[in-house]
């Protein structure tokens, strides 16, 4: 009996979708016989810790989740945030006739409605129901049409996840115990950061080249007008015949990468303008092409990412959550997807708004059919196109925002799909003369007009080098033909340079995976977002720069796990994992050749086993890598040479450098900013950091005490602190602490005084006491110099106020109201704009963990990379819908004592009618007996937690 039929019957169907929003909206379009619940995305995975693994298992299995002695059996359990929800779930199904899984229709959504049906047993018919637009066609169409669950589909997720989580759990602890604790690896995230760092070791070993052409401007001599200007500008092209150089023909290292071409300095480029001034000019040659260009295939996630990065300036991660709340409100389709097919019903609507908005001359009499160009196509989903059979304009939509612009260039996008192409003329204009001293000098002009629009009408794609003209740039030739005299109205010697390779961008990083066919397009917001997050990259405005430590981790993983780095065999790999999707490799097999290697102890070989090999070489498995640790020198790859005997350390705290052997004669040290660009370390800036005075400075006794004072440079900041006599009691109820005062932020380390670091060791100071006694304090703390009277703190605005103030001056300050948070009182930084989502200002403030971006009710720290100086608006609202789209920080609720919470459970028990004295007897004891629970309880869990590795991320 089909569903459609049960429901004209009666009785309760669970529709089951993976978010809150989604189940709101699916909600209004199904009947009073529908109950729509989510998720909550998955609810149960991986164990996140041996705490986790049900006790029945025991020694690797606990560590890894994973029974990898026994196919690679998985270990799930339930998400202890979503163990409430189960129960839900399962309360709901029992009163239910029918179960609909409708999560996402794609591998990690099947596999979310594979797990939804393990955990909750289901005892009544099991539908799965899909569908890429929610819309009320849509989920009607979807609950009328169920399929089976697509086991293989499941499978491969599945696999993905294994081989991810053994990659995550066997490298990362390599990491902690040779880089630095807390640093994790992973099969994408890895190869994402190597991107980034060879892309930063090619601009550090760049070496710029600088050339010299000529500019020519040239005039017909003719009344000019838009149509027909009476000037064009041309480039020098050759002298007497010989090419003149431009910065392709160099190579990185600042040489001509071909002979036979004509290299200007400026010396010679100035002698030759001056050597042309009176030369004349004719038209030598005239060639014209037809221009035509066809429009852009709509978005797939990919090109989604990259152009909202172009034109609205979000990262990857802020595009698919934007995304992913205009799919679950019904105002796109779903917007992870690799195709860029869109379906007849469309076609059908893009064509009649091209009609409606633009004319019947600019739509094309066939429909344009896009074809697919992502290898191994995950599913067959459509292009992320505007939902329903009719488009609603961004007008009609009510969107406002960040999801307006969103859904703006979406829908651009797909009108412009299926319009005509653009149509014109392109022109190249040869122009030469003979120049005082008899060289050949020949200019080159090129021009561009678009007779007919087409496509570009609705839509342009953006480009990743803000140099690069657009599509539509017109660059208008005057009328000439060949023979036609000209004057030169002024030659000018142009100087240039060559640049490095410009660093990644999210748009670019993204196109980059993809080109390499590294990872599945649906994670790369989350990959990028990860090596941000793990502090791998951080941002310059939209520029991606590796930190030094990415660059130790990544020597580290080049050097002794060179295969799982390795482009080609990543890409490999997800060719391995797709032939298992689509069934034509098994996973067992190929895992126990990833993780076991050839001839593994557990491992059966052949076909898709080869895990990446394509060679036919022995190759040991993941698990002998990660066995001998005893190889990685630890401090060798950290280090790395700059030049003039400096070497480049990434320690514990943080990078720095040093020279020479340490506690021998001539050694030198000295910090390294956490944020500075690694093409930035030359060694000239090296030189000058290890000049700066470091270490310790004496700056005399204190008359006093008799003590020595000294200057230090300190993890925190310089500081100064007294040694103490070498007799002085360090523990103990005698011990006896050094007095220690961090330098004022207008002092300098090598600049402070024996006075001004004995008054900085005075305080706190006292200013007086109020007239009910209560003394008043002035002290610097980690926020700032304050003032204190008991409880009562009040800021100061100034450090030099700390000596200065007066009993007076305080009392006023005491006598006014308290402001809440010491930014209020603050002039922001900074002035941003109009966010495009609240539609407030935006600023920058200054904040207590450092600057920060503000619209007034969303707060978002300023990252890595981002400057006061730099921050640009757009970074700004993209920080602060980032903050947004992760909701408000959740509070842990506070647990009461075991002891006490049991004393009174007991003592509620136990106490009825009996007399007082005889409860308090039975409250005592049941105290002392709580108390040995408790401890007990303790001791347990203490146990267990030495005995849990910390999870390391996958």
């Amino acid at each position: 009996m089909s569903p459609t039929s049960e429901t004209a019957q009666g009785g309760r169907r669970l529709v089951i979708v993976e978010s809150p929003a989604k189940a709101k909206t699916i909600k209004g379009y199904l009947g009073p016989g529908y109950v729509v619940e989510a998720s909550v995305g998955h609810i149960r995975d991986l164990p996140s810790g041996a705490a986790e693994v049900p006790e029945k298992y025991t020694g690797e299995v606990r560590r890894l989740g994973v029974d990898v002695d026994h196919d690679f059996q998985p270990i799930y359990v339930v998400n202890a945030d979503k163990k409430a929800q189960v129960r839900k779930l399962k309360e709901l199904l029992a009163e239910s006739d029918e179960l609909f899984l409708a999560t996402d229709e794609d591998r990690e959504g099947e596999a979310i409605a594979w797990h939804l049906q393990e955990v909750l047993k289901p005892k009544v018919p099991v539908h799965r129901m899909v569908f890429h637009e929610i819309t009320k066609d849509a989920i009607q169409q979807a609950v009328r049409n169920p399929r089976e669950l697509n086991k293989r589909m499941v499978d491969a997720q599945e696999t993905r996840r294994i081989l991810d989580r053994l990659y995550g759990y066997e490298v990362s602890p390599v990491l902690w115990k040779k880089v630095m604790r807390g640093l994790s690896a992973g099969r994408v995230q890895s190869v994402a950061t190597r991107l980034v760092v060879e892309r930063e070791r090619e601009r550090i070993a760049f070496r710029s080249a600088e050339y010299w052409d000529l500019t020519g401007t040239f005039s017909t001599g003719r009344a000019g007008d838009p149509s027909d200007p009476s000037s064009l500008v041309a480039r020098l092209a050759t002298v007497d015949g010989k090419r003149v150089a431009q910065g392709r023909d160099f190579g990185a290292d600042g040489q001509l990468k071909t002979a036979n071409i004509l290299h200007l300095d400026e010396e010679k480029a100035r002698a030759l303008a001056a050597s042309l001034a009176d030369t004349r000019f004719t038209v030598r040659s005239v060639e014209s092409k037809p221009y035509r260009r066809s429009p852009y295939a709509p978005f797939r996630t990919t090109t989604l990412q990259q152009e909202a990065s172009r034109k609205l300036g979000f990262g990857a991660k802020a595009t698919m959550q934007v995304a992913q709340k205009l799919y679950e409100n019904g105002f796109i389709t779903y917007m992870r997807t690799d195709s860029t097919v869109l379906s007849d019903t469309a076609v059908a609507a893009a064509r009649a708004q091209v009609t409606q908005l633009y004319g019947a001359e600019y739509l094309p009499e066939q429909p344009r059919v896009y074809a697919g160009k992502v290898k191994n196509a995950q599913e067959a989903h459509e292009a992320i196109r505007p939902s329903g059979d009719r488009f609603r304009t961004p007008a009609e939509t009510g969107l406002t925002g960040d999801q307006f612009r969103l859904y703006e260039l979406i829908w651009k996008r797909t009108v412009a799909s299926q319009m005509k192409d653009a149509t014109g003329n392109s022109v190249t204009v040869k122009i030469g003369g003979t120049a005082a001293d008899g060289r050949d000098a020949e200019f080159s002009a090129s021009g561009k007009t678009i007779t007919f629009h087409g496509f570009m009408k609705a839509y342009v794609e953006g480009a990743d080098d803000p140099n690069a003209e657009l599509d539509d740039r017109e660059r208008r030739l005057p009328q000439v033909a060949e023979g036609d005299a000209l004057a030169a109205e002024e030659i000018t010697a142009d100087g240039h340079a060559t640049k490095p390779p410009a660093r990644y961008t999210e748009a670019s990083l993204v196109k980059e995976l993809e080109e390499r066919e590294i990872g599945r397009p649906s994670t790369y917001a989350s990959i990028i977002g990860t090596i941000l997050d793990r502090g791998y990259v951080f941002k310059k405005g939209t520029a991606l720069v590796p930190s030094f430590l990415s660059f130790a981790v990544v020597n580290l993983l080049e050097k002794h796990f060179g295969r799982l780095v390795d482009y080609d065999f990543t890409a490999k790999m997800e060719d391995d994992l797709d032939r298992i999707a689509r069934g034509e490799a098994q996973a067992v097999p190929w895992l126990k050749r990833f993780y076991f290697g050839e001839g593994g102890s557990a491992g059966t070989q052949g076909g898709a086993a080869d895990a990446g090999n394509g060679d036919g070489d022995h190759l040991g498995g993941l698990k002998e890598l990660v066995t001998d640790l005893g190889a990685i020198d630890a401090r060798e790859i950290s280090s790395f040479p700059v030049g003039n005997g400096i070497t480049l350390r990434v320690g514990k705290y943080g990078p720095y450098i040093e020279r020479g052997e340490k506690d021998q004669e001539g050694y030198q040290k000295a910090d390294i900013s956490s944020d500075l660009a690694p093409d930035e370390l030359t060694v000239e800036y090296a030189e000058e950091l290890l000049a700066k005075p470091s270490g310790d400075f004496e700056l005399g006794k204190d008359p006093v005490s008799g003590n020595m004072i000294v200057a230090k440079d300190g993890r925190y900041g310089p500081y100064v602190t007294e040694i103490l006599p070498e007799d002085t009691p360090k523990t103990g109820k005698n011990a006896v602490k050094p007095r220690t005062a961090s330098l004022f932020k207008s002092m300098s380390i090598d600049t402070v005084t024996l006075e001004e670091a004995l008054k900085l060791m005075s305080l706190p100071r006292v200013v007086g006491t109020d007239p009910e006694g209560v003394e008043i304090t002035a002290q610097n703390g980690r926020y700032g110099p304050y003032l204190k009277k008991g409880t009562d703190s009040r800021s100061l605005t100034s450090e030099d106020q700390l000596f200065t103030i007066t009993l007076e001056e305080a009392l006023a300050i005491y006598a006014q109201p308290k402001q809440r948070g010491r930014a209020a009182a603050k002039p922001p930084l900074k002035e941003l704009g109009t966010d495009p989502v609240s539609e407030k200002p935006v600023v920058v403030k200054d904040g207590r963990f450092g600057p920060y971006v503000t619209d007034g009710e969303t707060n978002a720290t300023l990252r890595t990379g981002d400057s006061v100086e730099t921050i640009t608006p757009e970074r700004g609202y993209e920080l602060l819908a980032e903050k947004r789209a992760k909701g408000p920080a959740k509070k842990t609720a506070k647990k009461a004592p075991a002891k006490k919470t049991a004393a009174k459970k007991t003592a509620a028990k136990k106490t009825t009618s009996t007399a007082k004295k005889t409860a308090a007897k039975k409250t005592t004891a049941a105290k002392t007996t709580t108390a040995k629970t408790a401890t007990k309880a303790a001791a347990k869990k203490t146990t267990a937690a030495k005995k849990t590795a910390t999870a390391p991320s996958e």
